[in-house]
């Protein structure tokens, strides 16, 4: 008589994994606020020098086994958050991650504090570190940034016999970088560079690159007849920004002043809140001026979580077919696999409880702008512990963990 067949152990469900995993992060970021307390106190005390050490960051790095730029940025911040109240709180409650609190704390003081949690409550850690890197652009104290980059550009050309390559590496200040990466895009797309749709992106770029200096060497040797008609770089800045050197801007406030004075501007109208101001009008096909301030609102895929900006498409929420008109209200960038999986995915894009778009999974379950909150993890009718573990000795961790 054959032995009977062993019962299958189940496997906690996808939803109970996801909410395990963003509970203990939440936990790990109270912890790591404890953490900050304890090396902020231990430097004030100067306990570094017990064991020989110049400075706490140099001890933090070896003690911890941190790079040093990691234990630099830790010391930073655990003396930031002595004057900033709110952020700590939200820090030491898991409701900032680490990485947040990091970016809000070269900007924040405590006027703005507030608004600044409000803001990266609802947003990704990228958008927060956009944010705030514009917040400090905006700022007279920028101009160091760009005096910095300015003395950081450089470009180097190391050759590899064995390999048979020739490796190119620039570093550029924002506001000129975009310069070379416009001639990259338009030597790519208007067929200037030679390639195959499958090939690597890296790989098109890099034929781009020689397309451009072709082009330099067989007919633009004097570049000081180029026209500026030929490329177009968008800055946003706040109005506030240029008059009181106080708001947000996409480069160094003096950096702006700096191009304004000498090339063609696009002006993009924005609201209190960066929203550029509704251009529409009734067609299929969207307009040069609507897709502009639609990357202007936008930056990239709309979909929570995703940043792309290459192979972004603008979608009708309401198609058009359907009588949905051709405005930014019923606009938004998405990349080409997520507008797949709006259109053949069965994702559906709708309003929220405040009248803003948000995007539901095929089972109607809301898709998080950023990620849960630690709130979002509580569910009085979800018995995790026993759906998580199946023996024993997890049982303890489960218990620890819910």
């Amino acid at each position: 008589m054959s032995a009977p067949l062993p019962t299958p152990v189940e496997l906690p469900s996808i939803d109970d994994l996801d909410h395990a995993i963003v509970d203990l992060s939440a936990r790990m970021d109270a912890a790591c606020f404890e953490q900050l307390v304890l090396i902020r106190q231990f430097d004030e005390r100067g306990g570094w020098l017990k064991w020989a050490f110049p400075n706490c960051t140099e001890w933090l790095a070896w003690r911890c086994d941190l790079g040093l730029s990691a234990a630099r940025e830790k010391v930073r911040v655990s003396h930031a958050l002595m004057t900033l109240p709110a952020i700590s709180s939200a820090f030491a409650e898991g409701r900032l991650s680490y990485t947040k609190v990091r970016a809000l704390t070269r900007v924040a003081n405590p006027r703005n504090e507030i608004e600044l949690i409000t803001f990266a409550r609802k947003s990704t850690a990228i958008q927060v570190e956009e944010r705030c890197r514009e917040l400090r652009c905006g700022t007279v104290a920028s101009i160091d940034d760009a005096n910095n980059a300015h003395v950081r550009r450089s470009l180097t050309i190391r050759r590899n016999p064995s390999r048979g390559t020739l490796t190119v590496t620039v570093e550029l200040p924002v506001e000129t970088g975009e310069l070379i990466n416009k001639a990259l895009d338009k030597a790519r797309d208007n067929g200037q560079a030679p390639g195959f749709p499958d090939e690597p992106w890296s790989a098109r770029q890099a034929d781009a690159l020689v397309a451009v200096a072709n082009a330099y060497l067989c007919g633009a040797e004097d570049s000081s007849n180029c026209s500026t008609d030929n490329y177009q770089v968008t800055v946003h800045v706040d109005r506030t920004a240029l008059v009181d050197g106080e708001g947000r801007s996409s480069l160094p406030i003096e950096s702006v002043r700096r191009i304004a004075c000498d090339s063609d501007t696009v002006l993009i109208v924005e609201d209190e809140d960066g929203q550029p101001l509704n251009i529409g009008r009734k067609s299929r096909t969207v307009p040069t001026a609507i897709k502009r301030a639609l990357w202007a609102r936008d930056k990239g895929c709309n979909f929570p979580g995703c940043h792309r900006k290459h192979f972004v498409d603008a979608h009708h929420i309401h198609h058009w077919s359907a009588g949905g008109e051709t405005n930014l209200d019923n606009l938004m960038l998405l990349c080409s696999r997520h507008h797949r999986l709006v259109h053949e995915g069965r994702y559906r894009i709708v309003k929220d409880y405040q009248d803003r778009w948000c995007f539901k999974r095929p089972d109607g379950l809301a898709v998080p702008e950023c990620g849960y909150c630690p709130e979002d993890t509580t569910d009085d009718e979800l018995d995790f512990p026993s759906k998580l573990v199946n023996n024993p000795s997890a049982e303890g961790f489960a218990a620890e963990v819910f």
